[in-house]
């Protein structure tokens, strides 16, 4: 299998359309390298939907706390990421589990998560940034992610 070519095919069918419909300050070359790498890295090249025997839902690996969290303490005091994710939606009810089959909703969930990192996004060509800054701000000190193991799909993002 050729994973570059998956990674690639997300990147533009999935993640670009996907950020376009966020308010623009969602939207830079930064953040689509930034959650498509991540796509890759939570599913292992887009091999799984959902984490092997883990709480985490759909290709980007957010576990249902997470997302309610975002909605619950960030979502909804963000009118204009509100408006936004209920147009995703299309009249569905937010749902941690509408992220194992909507791509379009799993991204943006996965853009909102990073988005409330303090931390600046890494420039969009910058692979091992990337790959660290989802160490810090998706993934967690005592989470799998290995920055340096992970880089090839940073890489691959970043060449799609």
């Amino acid at each position: 299998m050729n994973y570059p070519i998956i990674v690639g095919q997300v990147k533009h069918q999935w993640v670009i359309p996907t950020l376009g419909r966020l308010p623009a300050y969602l939207n830079s070359l930064s953040s689509t390298n930034l959650v498509t790498g991540t796509g890759a890295d939570e599913s292992q090249w887009f091999q799984y939907v959902n984490q092997n025997g883990g709480p985490a839902l759909g290709p980007w690996n957010m576990e249902p706390d997470t997302h309610d969290d975002c909605w619950r303490n960030f979502i909804r005091y963000r009118p204009d990421i509100q408006k936004a994710l209920n147009e995703i939606l299309g009249g569905s009810t937010p749902d941690a589990g509408l992220m194992s089959f909507r791509m379009d909703y799993a991204i943006a969930m996965c853009r909102v998560k990073y988005f409330r990192s303090p931390l600046a996004l890494p420039a969009a060509g910058d692979a091992a940034g990337l790959s660290r800054y989802h160490k810090v701000a998706y993934n967690s000190s005592l989470g799998a992610a290995d920055p340096v193991a992970d880089l090839p799909y940073y890489q691959a993002a970043i060449a799609a």
